[in-house]
């Protein structure tokens, strides 16, 4: 049974959290560790050209950075493919190389991280340069205490302005009963007993968690 089959409504005592129309939480609209932000640690290589690049170069709090011969390229919410093109676009004309290789590679993302509590071993706040998978975040976070609930792990995402819950039970997936769901930046990952689960308590005999995981959404009270 999928989280998709059941009939949208209230669950239990939470008027505002209902069964979502879909079988998988939602990936984000906008994967942000493919664009680079303020603050962020970028490598510039132009090919035949050391002078021209950058070995490591910080975004500026503008989310702009500046570059010989060139001056200002603007970074905010661009890929790194698109900064490159940019750069080599202005160095074609400016005459400065006739044909220009260009490549940006991102070194380091400190606005991007996930959070992890709960019955883990180090809850916090953790970097995330790529998705990984739940069990990856789980031990990110030192893996989880002796008393922890492994059928009762949350995921919070907001998509869209929308926030969704994901509830995954840890040895399912370990067991091969249904995919490792990807974790993305942003993400709130809840391990074991939480204000949020206890709120939905009555979930747990909606859906099994044995053949697939169970989204909910919260809606906002007016």
């Amino acid at each position: 049974m999928s989280a998709s089959c059941g009939s949208p409504g209230p669950i239990g005592t939470a008027p505002n959290i209902e069964l979502a129309k879909v079988a998988a939480l939602p990936p984000p609209s906008v994967d942000e560790t493919t664009l680079v932000r303020a603050q962020d640690s970028i490598r510039i290589t132009v090919l035949g050209f050391p002078d021209l690049g950058r070995d490591e170069l910080r975004v500026g709090a503008a989310g702009t950075f500046q570059l010989p011969l060139i001056g200002t390229i603007n970074a905010n919410g661009r890929t790194a493919e698109q900064i490159g093109s940019e750069i080599a676009q202005k160095l074609r004309t400016g005459r400065y190389v006739v044909n220009p290789e260009v490549t940006v590679d991102v070194l380091e993302q400190p606005g991007r991280l996930f959070t992890m509590g709960g019955e883990v071993t180090k809850p916090g706040r953790y970097p995330l340069l790529e998705p990984i998978t739940l069990l990856e975040a789980v031990a990110t976070g030192g893996g989880t205490s002796e008393t922890a609930k492994l059928e009762e792990v949350i995921v919070f995402r907001t998509v869209n302005g929308q926030r969704y819950i994901g509830l995954y039970d840890l040895e399912a997936i370990q067991r091969g009963n249904y995919a490792d769901p990807l974790i993305y930046a942003g993400d709130v990952v809840q391990v074991g007993d939480s204000p949020a689960l206890r709120r939905i308590q009555t979930v747990a005999g909606i859906a099994p968690l044995i053949t697939a995981p169970l989204i909910l959404l919260e809606r906002v009270l007016r």
